[in-house]
């Protein structure tokens, strides 16, 4: 039976392969499995983005946790941090957030936060799916009854208590900042354009009007070029980008060029660095990182350790060693003083603290790192398994490798959340990436099917 939870909790196309119905079972297993060693009602809280599916899985774990005793505290639209954040800071036994980030509306997804408000682990997350198993086979059959039944509290006022957090996070003003913010239509709408204004910035507020299926519709982190558009027109000093739930961002400086997640961290990095803020002098990162990324950090004097792809892997290293500051490309990012978990809200704000801090432009310290040409290559395949012992596929990425020799590389990886395979090159020669990583890609085509 494969594995229920993917890389980042249960995902799936809204009421075809998440059900209510599974909702309703991770609700009432989740109230089982956190409500073991408490001896009051366990509390959960429920936060989702904007889709029209959020609704209905909101209803449905809020089912499953009263059917087994526990108490459903609903916040509504909300950025995933914030459920981190607050799961934590309310003593909650756990935390479930109900979104599919980046993905287009008719997914959906559900993830969960543990009490201390960090993602949990692998064998959390597998007793959690044994208990919905059973549930599915007719065990945990005990139902509370009379006033044992759980309740429902519906607390959207919470989503102050996290503007107030991101807003105590900046160090200094933004007055005479202007800034583009898109929200993708998201978990963000209402609340990152609250904490940029009490910061003083000019803000120009784009995609915050969620209808249920604009979501990253055309916008938000997956579609830089309508911010980059709209800070040339506005002459704006910065842009911002959410993804769907708000846990990443990707920024756009003056002239109208992307900032990434390699930008920001060295951004961060560098000005972190000249105040004795970074941890060692270390960023953590993953394999997907540019050269250039590697070379900004180490030209600073700094060092970077490198993780498998995936925030969660990033997270672990910065816990095991104590480092305070890691990331993505792809603009997760965490600032462990702040966070438990990647924040689009706090990295927003901590960038635009770099800049004022350093009296520069955007552009000026994004420039401090030079990108090597990569091309990413999403290969949908009908089965993501076998494809590292397929010799045909091993054979034609020895071959990229041996052709870019030690000016580049070669990535090949499964999506943790789709069934693709992404081929990724990257090196000095624009052209000479195209020909390999297409070349590369057809092949695990032909492979996988």
């Amino acid at each position: 039976m494969a594995r229920l939870f993917g890389t980042d909790g249960v995902r799936g196309e809204a009421n075809i392969d998440l059900t209510p119905e599974l909702a309703y079972r991770l609700g009432r297993s989740a109230t089982i499995l956190f409500g073991e060693d408490t001896p009051h009602q366990p509390v959960i809280l429920i936060g989702r983005d904007t889709r029209i599916s959020g609704q209905m899985f909101e209803s449905a774990l809020a089912a499953g946790i009263c059917s087994a005793g526990g108490k459903a505290l609903i916040v509504g639209v909300i950025p995933t941090p914030a459920i981190a954040y607050l799961t934590k800071k309310l003593k909650a036994q756990a935390g479930i957030v109900i979104s599919a980030s980046h993905n287009p509306f008719q997914d959906n997804g559900i993830k969960f936060f543990g009490g201390n408000g960090y993602k949990l682990p692998d064998e959390v997350e597998d007793k959690l799916e044994e208990h919905v198993h059973e549930i599915e086979a007719g065990k945990h059959l005990f139902r509370p009854t009379g006033d044992k039944i759980g309740t429902v509290e519906y607390r959207h006022d919470l989503v102050q208590d996290y503007i107030n957090f991101v807003t105590g996070t900046a160090d200094d003003s933004f007055n005479g900042l202007k800034v583009v913010l898109d929200c993708a239509n998201g978990a963000a709408y209402e609340s990152m354009p609250t904490v940029l204004k009490r910061l003083g910035a000019n803000v120009i507020v784009t995609n915050a009007k969620p209808n249920g299926v604009n979501i990253n519709a055309g916008c938000g982190s997956m579609h830089l070029d309508t911010l980059q558009k709209a800070v040339l027109e506005h002459k704006a000093d910065f842009g911002i980008a959410h993804d769907g739930d708000a846990d990443r961002c990707l920024c756009v400086d003056e002239k109208g060029n992307i900032i990434d997640g390699d930008r920001i961290l060295v951004m961060c990095a560098l000005e972190m660095m000249k105040n004795g803020r970074l941890k060692d002098n270390t960023v953590v990162s993953t394999v997907m990182a540019n050269i250039g990324f590697h070379q900004a950090i180490k030209a600073a004097g700094g060092h970077v350790e490198v993780t498998k792809v995936g925030d969660r892997y990033v997270l672990e290293n910065m816990l095991e060693h104590g480092y305070n500051l890691g990331g993505e490309q792809s603009g997760h990012i965490i600032f462990s003083e702040f966070s438990t978990t990647g924040d689009g809200l706090i990295t927003g704000i901590q960038v635009l603290c770099s800049i004022k801090r350093s009296g520069k432009k955007a552009s000026e310290l994004s420039e401090l790192m030079t990108s090597y040409p990569q091309l990413l290559v999403n290969v949908r395949v009908a089965t993501k398994d076998g494809w590292e012992e397929n010799g045909a596929i091993c054979k034609a990425i020895a071959s990229g490798n041996d052709e870019l020799g030690e000016s580049g590389r070669i990535l090949v990886r499964p999506s943790g959340t789709e069934s693709l395979i992404r081929v990724m090159a990257e090196g000095a020669d624009q052209e000479q990436l195209d020909v390999i990583c297409h070349r590369i890609a057809g092949i695990v085509k032909e492979e996988q099917g």
